[in-house]
């Protein structure tokens, strides 16, 4: 064991930590949901303090030596190792000073190793003088939020665009299936499985520029601003090269704001993320509502399509296969949009020069990002890339539906249409059967009307197949 000691006095700690005494302080304090740092989220941090070192050496604030241990030790953070020493828990108090201090001791142990000291001896290496020099938890805290949320949201991203490619390739494949569309779950009019894939597909690409849209004005940072806005205790060149520093390290443009008092204050753009993805999770529970709908039976549903069988769906009902991971997709959506809730109460708790509730933001945040990304590429290579159609139930329910009458009357008119629906209800007998031994239509201009493509792409208005018709029957009469 050793002993470190801060201005409320003394603690011990294991050997073997690289965590300090505010960390362990931490510990005791908030044993609150057991989940640590997310991983992208130690490695933003790392990623700050390695480039704050950076900054501080090329600006004359930090000795090369002590500077250079720093970078090396961040670097390995970074690189994935000392994971396991970030024991802060994801949920706390003090706006994220127990994560950062968390971040700033272990370095600064690495650090004092590398120079040949004993981890707790901070005359060589500082948390705080050294490590956390120029910044405060109020300007590191926001700008690591941003880093690791871009870091997630691109491969969030990635998947969006892959799950609207297979969409696509099953539109595509089923442009030809024919089967009844529903409005207030009541037969309507016919349309082509293809079109609702295709349909899918946009809401799954919009979705995607939607995340991208949002994530755009996370790439303004409010480094410098140290603790209220006003940048104490950070030259005006530090504050230029930190972040030019974080764009190298990162590969991405991140911009200084405009406001650092606004930056620091306000979280609201974090609170427009969360919107986005809340949207787009509500739009993959609807496609995952209809995947469950559309699969329902397979004897006593609608059964028009077949889901991949992923497991036994039942430990009392041999043979039940559920429709799993459309079911899996829904409550990831469920989940999605009670974080944002959390998000939302968080943003508008924040008084005057800062929001104290961010590691609460960046706790429902990540998970959300991470979740959805789950989500959807189990939905895309679990799911969408086997569905098949049940062409013949799907033809069958065209059939014997009376939402085709909708077709047939332009050419026969609504009255008489109003009045073969009512007659196919009460008896059974198809809407196509009655018509035909009415003599309504001739058979080869029902064909016509009730084919897949003029049922779905009529490239004829009705009003002119209505007196075609009209002319034909004439004709006949003559």
């Amino acid at each position: 064991m050793r002993t470190e000691h801060d201005f409320l006095g003394e603690m011990d700690l294991p050997d073997d930590a690289y965590y300090g005494v505010q960390t362990k302080r931490a510990v005791h304090n908030f044993s609150i949901t057991g989940h640590k740092i997310n991983r992208d989220f130690i490695i933003a941090l790392a990623i700050i303090k390695k480039a704050a070192a950076k900054a501080n050496i090329l600006t004359g604030q930090l000795s090369p030596d002590v500077g250079t241990a720093v970078v090396q030790s961040a670097e390995e953070i970074i690189d994935g190792n000392w994971h396991e020493q970030f024991v802060a828990d994801s949920i706390q108090g003090g706006a994220g000073t127990s994560i950062n201090m968390n971040v700033n001791e272990v370095i600064a142990n690495l650090a004092i190793e590398k120079l040949g000291g004993k981890k707790g001896t901070y005359d060589i290496v500082s948390p705080n003088n050294h490590v956390n020099m120029s910044q405060s938890t109020n300007d590191v805290i926001p700008t690591a939020i941003r880093i690791a949320t871009i870091r997630k949201a691109n491969h969030l991203i990635k998947e969006f665009v892959g799950l609207g490619a297979s969409l696509s390739c099953k539109a595509e494949e089923f442009s030809r299936v024919l089967k009844m569309g529903r409005t207030h779950l009541q037969d309507a009019v016919p349309i082509t499985l293809g079109q609702e894939f295709n349909a899918y597909a946009s809401v799954v690409n919009r979705a995607a520029n939607r995340v991208k849209t949002a994530m755009a004005k996370l790439y303004c940072i409010n480094m410098g601003a140290t603790a209220v806005g006003t940048g104490l205790n950070a030259e005006p060149e530090y504050v230029e090269e930190v972040v030019r520093q974080i764009g190298l390290l990162t590969g991405e443009h991140f911009v200084l704001s405009p406001n650092l008092v606004d930056a620091t204050q306000n979280t609201d753009d974090l609170a427009e993320f969360s919107s986005a993805l809340k949207v787009s999770a509500l739009a993959l529970s609807k496609i995952a509502n209809d995947l469950r709908l559309m699969a329902s039976g397979p004897k006593c549903g609608f059964n028009e399509i077949l889901l991949p069988a992923m497991q036994p769906g039942s430990s009392i009902m041999p043979g039940k296969i559920n429709p799993v991971i459309p079911e899996v997709v829904n409550q990831v959506a469920f989940q999605v949009c009670g974080n944002d809730l959390t998000i939302s109460l968080a943003v508008e708790a924040g008084q005057f020069e800062l929001n104290v509730m961010e590691p609460v933001i960046a706790y429902n945040l990540f998970n959300s990002i991470e979740f959805l990304t789950n989500a959807i590429r189990a939905l895309n290579y679990n799911c969408i890339t086997n569905i098949k159609a049940n062409l013949a139930r799907c033809q069958e329910m065209v059939d014997n539906s009376i939402g085709i009458i909708t077709a047939i009357s332009p050419h026969i008119g609504y009255e008489k249409a109003c009045a073969i629906s009512r007659e196919s209800l009460a008896s059974g007998i198809p809407v196509k059967e009655i018509i035909i031994a009415k003599n309504l239509l001739p058979v080869e201009r029902l064909d016509v009307i009730l084919s897949p493509e003029e049922m779905t792409k009529p490239g004829i208005s009705g009003k002119e197949f209505l007196l075609l018709d009209l002319k034909e029957h004439e004709e006949q009469a003559v």
